[in-house]
């Protein structure tokens, strides 16, 4: 199944190379650089799922990257977790208050990172927009209290699982989601789920919308978008 894609900045080979190795194993894609600069690049580029950054990093330092990256409208809910040497409290206050979403100091548990990374993609997920307002978006419109989806209009008989999936997926235009994503938000972490059993709605979803199911978009070896 696709996983996350994390970007890993620091400036000792060994820990980047530690860090690296921990949450790959785990399946995720990982990016690495050693500089505040090419952070900036790498996460403006790829527009990773989260962000482990060390603060003492040559030219730009990671405090300032966090700030960089908040502050632009294109990057400021990738979800960021500081890790770094700087464990006194007005350290982690400073990173906490510049939008951090956790702080994990050196020396680090490498399986206490692997945790903390994944209850922030959790939390990504889960701390979206309400999913209880009616949308309109292209020519959709949806309405949760009615359960209910108009295509010029007219409406369209969807399963419960298969409204939850589009109901999801259209608030969130542009966003692009892992299997593991859209079903941890839809069902909850205890839901059993395959790769196919995802990809079977979304074909099912398609063929009820008809033209409108070019909206729900495959991104190769990663998940799912709606279209902006």
């Amino acid at each position: 199944m696709a996983k996350e894609r994390i970007l890993v900045v620091d400036d000792e080979e060994d820990i980047l190379e530690l860090v690296r190795f921990n949450l790959a194993r785990e399946g995720y894609d990982i990016f690495c650089t050693t500089s505040g600069e090419g952070a900036l690049e790498i996460a403006r580029k790829e527009h990773p799922d989260l962000l482990v950054l060390d603060l003492m990093l040559p030219g730009i330092d990671g405090l300032e990257v966090a700030k960089i990256l908040k502050n632009d409208v294109k990057t400021k809910d990738i979800p960021i977790i500081m890790l770094t040497a700087k464990g006194e409290e007005a350290d982690i206050v400073t990173g906490l208050e510049l939008g951090a979403d956790d702080y994990v100091t050196k020396p680090f548990s490498p399986r206490i990172l692997v945790a903390r990374v994944r209850a922030s993609l959790r939390r990504r997920v889960r701390d979206l927009p309400e999913e209880e307002t009616s949308v309109k978006i292209h020519n959709l419109e949806i309405h949760p209290g009615r359960r209910e989806v108009l295509v010029d209009g007219k409406q369209v008989q969807l399963t419960f699982t298969e409204f939850a999936f589009l109901n999801f997926l259209a608030r969130r235009p542009g966003w692009v989601f892992t299997r593991f994503q859209i079903v941890d938000a839809v069902r909850g972490d205890d839901y059993p789920v395959t790769d196919r059993s995802v990809d079977v709605q979304v074909v099912g979803l398609r063929k009820k919308l008809g033209p409108a199911g070019k909206y729900i978009e495959t991104v190769r070896g990663v998940g799912y978008r709606f279209q902006e």
